[in-house]
């Protein structure tokens, strides 16, 4: 049983690699296209640039996803109370 967990998690980081290989194929697919805005290109990718900041930054890439996560929190929500305020005068 001890031997099945490398494995396993393997696996998973092999599978997660290749889908996220294959979601940037077909996005950039998708740009050249031209079904995709790069602004929506560019707004995706705000996470992944933030993390590497992040990352880069304070050296401990958990804690740097932790931050990511709470920082994409509290833009999702000031976004929302701005479209909300936005809504509400218009």
């Amino acid at each position: 049983m001890d031997n099945l967990v490398p494995i396993a998690i393997w696996a998973a980081a092999v599978i997660l690699g290749l889908g996220l290989l294959g979601m940037l194929l077909f996005g950039i697919q998708s740009i050249i296209n031209g079904k995709i805005n790069l602004v929506t290109g560019a707004i995706i990718l705000i996470p992944a640039i933030l993390l590497l900041i992040l990352g880069l930054i304070i050296g401990d890439w958990a804690v740097a996803g932790i931050w990511t996560l709470i920082i994409m929190f509290a833009l999702a929500a000031i976004s929302l109370l701005v479209s909300g305020i936005r809504g509400l005068f218009n």
